[in-house]
This record gives C-alpha cells, structure tokens and sequence, in this order.
C-alpha cells in the first residue's frame, strides 16, 4: 500500500518502546503523525524470524522502518524485505552510540564514515522505490564543528542521493557515556540544524533531540521541514491526540478516553488470541493520563495486574475507570 510520508511530525525510534503494539495505540491518537519501528538490525531480518520483526497492522500506517547496519548489500537486501511488507520508508540509523552498536560497527560511528553511508544509501535506493531517509547526530566527540556535520550531510547527499536527514541535534560521545547520557549530556545545537537547512534548501531536514511540548515542535517548523518527538511522546501519550491539529490542521480522533480505550480493545482481544501477553500490550499505555486526576490509580492498578499470568483485556477496562470522566485534552497544556 502506497501512503504518502508527511514528516511535519514523526515519533522517533525507540527500542523496547515503538513495537507494533505501542504503535497501534499511537494510531488510534493521531492519524497523520509518521511512526518508527524501533531499529531492526539486518543480521535479525536476515537470519532470523521475519514475521517476529517486521510484520505490523496495516492500520499503523503510515509507518517507517529504521535499519541498523553497515553492509551495502545486507542493508538493500533488507530494504526490500521491509518494502515488500508494506513499510513507508527505511531509515538508516546513523545516531545510536551504545557500545553493542559500536561493535557491531553501526550507528552514530559511522559518521566518521561518510562514504560508506552514502554507500549504503545508494545501495538501498537502487533496489527500492520507497523513500530512503538517514538519522544521524551533529557529529561524533571531537569531530563536532558545523562544517564536518554539513561535510557529511553533503556527501550522502551528493554520493548516495539521500534527500532526507533526521538530525538528532546534539553530538555522541563514543566512549564514557551510556545512551542515556548521549541524550542528555552533549549540549544541544538546535542552530546546526537551522543552518543546514538554510544552507541545504533542497534536502528535507528534520529536527531531534530534547523536543518536549507540541508548542516547541510548531517554533522548529519555522526553521525546518519536521520535528521528531521521542521520549516526550511516549511518557504522555495523550500528546500524540492533539497533533493531527496543531500540526498538520486537520482533524483530531476522538479524544475522549474512554473512546480512545474502547478502540483498542479489538486488537487487544486479537493480540491475546495470538498467545501475546496483557502486559506486551499494556505497558505501552502507562503514560496516556499525565496530568489527570486518577492517573497514578490508572498506573498502579496496569503495573499490578498486567504482568499477571491469564490477564485479560478486562484489566485495562478497570483500570480506566479510575481516570473514565476526565478528556485526554484535559492532560496536554
């Protein structure tokens, strides 16, 4: 199925966090908003259970898979995969600076390696029609100046025809900083960003990193083509129900919780059919009510009685009750 990307606002890739089941949800709170699979490595769609990794609802869409890899031919190889199972785009993931990544030699090192990306890219290009895009940091530890980050830029750009750069706007420090310090520590750069697309007009540029409020997203879009949202969306879901408004001017979902709720429970009925587990499905929705009165009653009861061996879908139907009478609007300032 063919649907047209709309990068204004996108949901950024998340391990442990943008599976199918998180995603579904997200859906049903935003129609237009691009979601991210969390990245896939090619060794996993190559070797391992396909189904298990990439296969998602078609009522997710439109939806985009980040590889993790830095084989031209592995990364094509997989490219068609995931274009054959209906995913909207592949996005190379040139920003993760964990220490597994490292080693496997992808990520946020492969900044340092330009002309292998742009390899990579090109490899993927010519072999599917969907949009190849890139995630990648302002640079990596000492190598941190504007012009190496746009040195880079041109050259995927120029060699490997990339048109699509998502720039988390801080740098990765390879050594001595966990993940999570990497999205917090290194200062951000917002006016790299800035400059690359005043410089670079013709790419389409997309800004990440430290993005908290919808409000903050609609003063970046005056300087770039996109906003990339990631753990802020996530940990206050109820978020995600009021960008179809404020970003792309249309019209929201139902934002009234129970609604929101009861359009779930379909899926939620199917998934545990399948022998998926309540709490697979379940933790996602822990952050939907920040702000609401009831909402740490809506998180205990989910974190109590999920994980239970049996658990059905009639445990998020009580543990809505506590939050019932309040709109999800009531949580988004």
């Amino acid at each position: 199925m063919n649907v047209l990307v709309d990068r204004r606002f996108s949901v950024a890739p998340m391990m442990e966090r943008t599976d199918r089941h998180c995603r579904y949800f997200m859906r049903l709170l935003t129609r237009r908003t691009l979601l991210y699979t969390e990245m896939v490595t090619t060794g996993a769609i190559v070797f391992g259970d396909k189904d298990r990794h990439l296969a998602f609802d078609l009522n997710e869409q439109p939806v985009a898979l980040q590889l993790g890899g830095s084989d031209p031919a592995a990364l094509a190889e997989c490219a068609e995969i995931g274009a054959e199972y209906g995913y909207n785009e592949v996005n190379l993931n040139v920003g993760c600076p964990s220490d597994r990544v490292q080693n496997a030699r992808f990520g946020a090192c492969l900044m340092a390696a330009p002309k292998l990306v742009a390899d990579c890219v090109r490899a993927m290009r010519d072999r599917v029609g969907i949009p190849i895009t890139v995630k990648c940091r302002i640079g990596i530890d000492d190598q941190d100046d504007y012009d190496a980050f746009r040195t880079f830029v041109d050259r995927v750009a120029d060699e490997g025809g990339c048109e699509t750069f998502v720039v988390h706007a801080r740098k990765a420090i390879l050594a001595g900083l966990s993940p999570k310090e990497n999205r917090e520590i290194p200062p951000l750069k917002y006016d790299y960003v800035y400059r690359l697309k005043d410089e670079r007009p013709g790419l389409e540029v997309i800004i990440n990193g430290g993005i908290n409020s919808l409000d903050e997203s609609v003063e970046h879009l005056q300087h770039v083509d996109g906003v990339m949202m990631g753990r802020a969306a996530y940990q206050n879901l109820s978020l995600l129900a009021h960008v179809d408004r404020l970003i792309f001017g249309g019209e929201n979902p139902s934002t009234h919780i129970s609604d929101t709720i009861e359009s779930f429970m379909p899926y939620v009925e199917r998934e545990l059919a399948k022998g998926v587990r309540l709490n697979s499905l379940a933790r996602h929705l822990i952050g939907l009510f920040q702000g609401v009165p009831g909402a740490r009653a809506w998180r205990r009861y989910l974190a109590e009685n999920a994980p239970r061996t049996g658990a059905g879908a009639n445990v998020i139907r009580e543990a809505a009750m506590f939050v019932a009478s309040h709109d999800v609007a009531d949580s988004v300032s």
